[in-house]
């Protein structure tokens, strides 16, 4: 193979609202997202296959006439599967159970996989599946490499496995792997009073507040602030849960805040399966899990206080306040408060993103925000 490209298949619809902003390779699981996974164990370049307004931004830019491996975005890499796709023959479709995971610049013949790699189906498999692609991870970026020495003010128990990159702070700490691993990467910070208990990864640049609880696995991409309690969660980066407050069983996207004491219910109170919208079907659909917190898009916020019912749905660039139980789907672009929901018109919305984002030393460019100016025109989930 000279290079990757990471397709979208049908399957990029039920991962909405955090692939309306994103091909499903750029799903942040464990420490790495997936295409960077790839990259990493392939030693390659990629481009993507993707949505046609997302393509201006992640381009199909392919050098090469032949030997282009087409990967599934969806789909995580392990030892089997990565053996089998370097000896893949042109003409075949390799599928795990029903889905095609890759083939070699054009395919025909099915042939089934060995592995059981990673297959993100839903939004909530990204949190289900977390632990595993935490060790797999760790694994890959630290193999043969010393970590940081850990200052002797933190208290390390328990088994597993512990690596900081360079610039870390962490100082009077309490860290228990649980028998998984703990990362913490390039000049992340743990305040002091932080409680841990593994897998946990600190992306780049993150910093855990004072006091702050981590029940594993948990994944925090890089530039976040997180404090409060979080359980199982995951946050893709450059956001926000900086104050007291529960997140359980969620994922976050990028550019979202959540405002202090926001609580989101990971249980129903008899106990039942959760089932939460699927925007390709426009229902409610079973998750099969017991616990099941947030699904939240990119650039979403809520205010003080906001309490987040099991199984809660939010759309990209909403902003939720008030001081009852918001709808469990809320449409990206809305301005939801006070038991009404108003339209958060564009200009609004992409003054507040360039504020955000400035914060971080980022910027939004034209092309993003044709990507925000199509999900607000095709109104994805309805109003």
């Amino acid at each position: 193979m000279k290079e990757i490209v990471f397709f979208d298949d049908l399957g990029w619809e039920n991962l909405l609202p955090l692939t309306l902003t994103r091909p499903s390779s750029e799903i942040r699981i464990g420490i790495l997202t997936i295409r960077e996974k790839w990259e990493k164990v392939l030693g390659k370049t990629s481009s993507w296959k993707t949505q046609g307004y997302l393509s201006e931004k992640f381009l199909f830019a392919v050098k090469h006439k032949s030997g282009v491996l087409y990967i599934n975005g969806r789909v995580c890499p392990n030892e089997i599967l990565v053996s089998e796709l370097k000896k893949l023959e042109k003409g075949y479709f390799l599928v795990i159970n029903d889905t095609v995971v890759a083939y070699l610049d054009r395919g025909g013949k099915l042939r089934k996989s060995a592995s059981n790699a990673t297959v993100i189906n839903f939004p909530w498999d990204i949190f289900v599946h977390n632990g595993v692609e935490l060790e797999r991870d760790f694994q890959l970026l630290t193999r043969g490499r010393k970590s940081q020495e850990i200052s002797k003010s933190n208290r390390i128990t328990g088994k597993g496995k512990i690596f900081l990159e360079a610039g870390v702070v962490m100082e009077a700490c309490v860290l228990n792997p649980m028998g998984k691993v703990i990362y913490l990467g390039k000049n992340a910070m743990m305040m002091e009073g932080t409680l841990v208990r593994g897998g946990l990864s600190v992306g780049e640049e993150s910093h855990l507040k004072m006091g702050t609880r981590i029940y594993g696995p948990c994944t925090i991409g890089p530039n976040c602030r997180v404090g409060g309690e979080v359980s199982n969660s995951v946050i893709f980066g450059f956001s926000n849960k900086a104050h007291d407050g529960f997140l359980g069983n969620s994922v976050l996207g990028e550019w979202c805040n959540l405002g202090a004491d926001t609580n989101t219910s990971n249980l129903k109170n008899n106990y039942s399966e959760v089932r939460v919208y699927n925007y390709k079907k426009e229902d409610w659909v079973g998750t099969g899990l017991q616990f099941c917190g947030l699904i939240m898009g990119d650039h979403s916020k809520s205010s003080i206080n906001t309490m987040l019912n099991t199984g809660t749905v939010v759309g990209v660039n909403v902003n939720l306040f008030g001081g009852d139980f918001p709808p469990k789907h809320i449409p990206s672009f809305s301005w939801y408060g006070g038991g009404g929901n108003t339209r958060y018109q564009f200009g609004k919305a992409m003054a507040v993103a360039r504020e955000v984002m400035a914060r971080r030393g980022q910027a939004i460019n034209k092309i993003e925000e044709k990507i925000l100016r199509h999900i607000y025109d095709e109104k994805r989930g309805g109003e």
